[in-house]
């Protein structure tokens, strides 16, 4: 079992400072669940309209064509450049042996890619089942950390301390449950990076109320 990581302090409010917007780069892979990163693309895109957010897709093999789960194709021009992300999000793709998911544990490539990409003032975001391709990375073993309730207890049976909590935030690793609570994590790092009225704006501009709890390391 891979050593607990330390979890860093949480960037202050406005980290993307006033010279640079906040960067967000969203993994996507083929068969990736369409909701889990349109969901937190969506709310992102409102503060992106007035230059506070700035959002790439990436996949870690480099720019190429995905196909998602209900088989849309996105195609991503991105180069994999963690060192030029504030934040990553990691969506999910199913759960069990026959699932998109599954096929990129044991494909290695992005867990690989996703370990080597960790380093101060980056965090990491794991949507629904997104955090086990985090746990396949080892970064989530002895730390607190959620997903999709039907994988919690593989997720505790590979080391991560699971909380309840729809958003789970500990630092540079913030996860959350399953599919629709992507939202309330991408208005939860709204809020943790410019604030709780940005974060009401979000919601006013998507007709969204979060709910359930937003468990935050202190």
């Amino acid at each position: 079992m891979p050593a607990p990581a330390t979890a860093p302090e949480p960037p202050a409010p406005d980290a993307g400072g006033p010279h640079r917007p906040l960067r967000v780069h969203t993994v996507l892979y083929d068969g990736v669940e369409e909701q889990d990163f349109a969901g937190p693309v969506e709310a992102f895109g409102v503060l992106g309209h007035d230059g506070r957010i700035e959002q790439t897709f990436v996949t870690a093999e480099g720019p190429r064509t995905i196909s998602t789960a209900a088989g849309l194709e996105v195609t991503v021009r991105a180069p994999w450049s963690p060192r030029s992300a504030d934040v990553i999000v990691v969506p999910g793709g199913g759960l069990g042996e026959d699932s998109a998911l599954a096929r990129q544990i044991r494909l290695g490539v992005l867990p690989r890619a996703l370990a080597a990409a960790r380093r101060p003032g980056l965090t990491l975001a794991g949507v629904c089942s997104g955090t086990m391709l985090l746990c396949a990375a080892g970064l989530t073993a002895g730390r607190p950390c959620t997903t999709h309730h039907a994988a919690k207890q593989d997720l505790l049976a590979r080391g991560g301390l699971v909380v309840d909590g729809r958003v789970v935030d500990d630092g540079d690793l913030v996860t959350c449950g399953g599919v629709t609570s992507g939202i309330d994590l991408a208005v939860w790092l709204v809020e943790r990076h410019f604030g709780p009225q940005a974060a009401i704006l979000v919601e006013t501009v998507l007709e969204h109320e979060r709910r359930g709890t937003v468990w935050r390391r202190r």
